[in-house]
């Protein structure tokens, strides 16, 4: 607590979309310093999926701030509420998990997570603990703390019930249940993402309800995906995961359209607000060639979650494969014991995930044999054969005999 309140809020505002309410997180900022208390920050999670990606990293980083400012960060494993199965966003009933599921996904969560927190400070809580001990009649009390008018203010809700597309009574209850938890840990501040900001108010609301001082809410733009247009997301192909090898980090940075940059550099990094006016002032007067801030940045997220040697270790490699078309010296064997068709063996090998995926990349011409084309997704190879087989810019397999 040795930084002034003017110094936390700065690290703390750089990068948010809205602080509700500014004034009142001022205040509580203020009184943590007086009285040497670290304020109880919560970020709720429900593990639908076990890998994270750079987008997830959004919101993480911003609860990481908190830690190095020495408050204390709570992170919810939403493996009670995983069961309900988040509706935001959604236009149809989300697949429910079992807290099983959750849990497993959970493990590698908080594995790939501690890339970015402090894992020797912060406090883990599942909100099973709590959610599953309340009795039928504490649900309908906690029910009982907002409308069916207010659950239909929610966009996604307001388009199903517009379209006559169902929405289950159980997904009523997910706002509910993550209020729920802010009322368990007496949170004085919730972080998530823009697209949470209902979430975040039920429990500012259900905390007033029972008597605590409501949270203030910080809630974090969505990165946009490598395509530079959707939101990232595994489904969609355009992410970078957290466990991604700082290879794949780097050349699937660089491939951001330049439009993103800036967001890039606000939300997936860690520069300061001076360097980011920088970086602002070269993209608008064109003062440098995107490319070179583009590095700059790949560099950046690869030594977040690598090393600095990480990093240039992949812009080396990157020049020698990408740049100068080069074949890496690193490349895995795959043996053919009898004749096989291409597809499989780019299945077979691991190369890609499937033989569907194998032949789209053939359709595409992303599949070359010693640097010739292939598009024949019927292409046969022979035992006799041996060549260097790439697909798209950074994938490479020595194929032989």
């Amino acid at each position: 607590m040795n930084r002034s309140l003017d110094e936390q809020f700065e690290l703390i505002s750089r990068g948010v979309e809205e602080i509700i309410p500014e004034q009142e997180l001022r205040h509580k900022i203020e009184n943590s310093i007086k009285n040497d208390k670290p304020l109880i920050v919560k970020l709720g999670c429900d593990p639908s999926r076990p890998d994270l990606h750079i987008g997830h990293s959004v919101v993480l980083r911003k609860l990481r701030h908190f830690q190095d400012l020495g408050h204390q960060a709570v992170l919810v494993i939403g493996d009670f509420t995983a069961m309900i199965g988040d509706p935001t966003g959604r236009n149809k009933t989300r697949p429910q998990l079992t807290i099983e599921d959750a849990r497993d996904n959970a493990k590698t969560y908080l594995d790939q997570s501690g890339a970015v927190l402090n894992m020797d400070t912060l406090r883990v809580v599942y909100n099973s603990k709590w959610l599953n001990e309340m009795s039928f009649s504490d649900v309908i009390k906690l029910s009982s703390s907002t409308t069916v008018a207010r659950m239909l203010e929610r966009d996604d809700f307001n388009k199903r019930y517009a379209s006559k597309v169902p929405i289950s009574l159980h997904e009523f209850l997910y706002p509910l249940a993550q209020a729920q938890d802010s009322v368990e840990l007496v949170s004085d501040v919730e972080l998530g993402g823009t697209d949470q900001k209902f979430n975040l108010l039920m429990g500012r609301n259900l905390q007033k309800i029972v008597g605590q001082k409501p949270q203030c809410i910080l809630t974090m733009p969505i990165l946009e995906g490598t395509d530079g247009i959707e939101k990232m997301s595994k489904s969609y192909g355009n992410d970078i995961g957290i466990s991604d090898s700082a290879n794949d980090m780097y050349g699937k940075t660089l491939s951001i359209p330049d439009n993103i940059m800036l967001s890039w550099f606000t939300l997936a990094t860690d520069v300061d607000k001076n360097h980011l006016h920088e970086v602002s002032q070269k993209l608008e007067d064109g003062s440098i060639n995107p490319m070179g801030l583009k590095r700059e940045l790949a560099r950046k997220i690869v030594t977040l979650y690598h090393d600095e040697n990480k990093a240039i270790e992949a812009e080396n490699h990157f020049n020698k494969v990408t740049v100068s078309k080069g074949v890496p010296d690193d490349i895995d064997d795959y043996q053919l014991k009898e004749d096989d068709l291409l597809v499989n063996i780019i299945a077979d090998s691991g190369l890609l995930n499937s033989k569907s995926e194998a032949r789209r990349m053939i359709k595409q011409s992303a599949v070359k044999i010693d640097g010739e084309t292939v598009t024949d997704i019927h292409y046969k190879i022979t035992t006799s054969d041996s060549f260097i087989l790439k697909i798209g810019k950074r994938k490479f397999l020595k194929v032989s005999g």
